[in-house]
């Protein structure tokens, strides 16, 4: 599960991020696509590219309903202060996973195909092909939707398996041993004390 989760990120941040509600979702996946490859290529060191995620990715993501719909029903309990923790540190798990993906040798791919979004209006989906040479391309899809400033992706599917439903079914575990306190204890103990900015 570990494995699947740092591919997992490791091509949601390269290949899923969403900028200007103006331009179409397909057209800022492509664009920040190829600015994060080339950075990528350069051989930059984990801090860079954590840099490079929090500076061009993180910001086009919806941590906020990413999270809420991770939790799935506990979360309309949970208090105010325990949803921010929530959120802070479901964002700070996704980033830290991420980094230890990339320090772990990680190789970009050497192309990325975006294709047209499926369905239409303001919540779609966006599906990409990352090919790596010589190996099985992999499949990303991005759950996105369109707020008043922008698109934000809110769910990755890598080849079928959802970013939120694989969180929601540990979340569930959790919180059903623990309650909401104990989930975030856990996250903050998975965080090690690393947090994002």
């Amino acid at each position: 599960m570990k494995a699947l989760l740092r591919g997992l990120l490791t091509y949601l941040l390269v290949a899923g991020t969403l900028a200007w509600a103006q331009q179409a979702p397909d057209a800022m996946i492509k664009a920040t696509v190829d600015d994060v490859l080339a950075v990528m290529r350069q051989n930059k060191d984990p801090q860079s590219l954590r840099a490079l995620a929090e500076q061009k990715v993180l910001p086009h993501f919806d941590f906020d309903r990413m999270t809420r719909l991770a939790v799935g029903r506990p979360w309309q309990s949970a208090t105010p202060a325990q949803q921010e923790a929530l959120v802070k540190n479901f964002r700070a798990l996704l980033v830290n996973t991420y980094s230890s993906a990339i320090s772990n040798g990680v190789t970009p791919a050497d192309k990325v195909e975006v294709k047209a979004p499926q369905g239409g209006g303001d919540d779609t989906m966006v599906k990409t092909i990352a090919h790596r040479g010589g190996k099985d391309p992999i499949v990303v899809d991005y759950r996105v939707a369109k707020n008043a400033e922008s698109w934000k992706v809110y769910d990755v599917l890598v080849e079928g398996v959802s970013l939120v439903q694989t969180y929601r079914g540990t979340f569930s575990a959790e919180i059903a041993k623990s309650g909401i306190d104990g989930l975030i204890k856990s996250l903050e103990q998975k965080n090690g004390g690393k947090q994002v900015s």
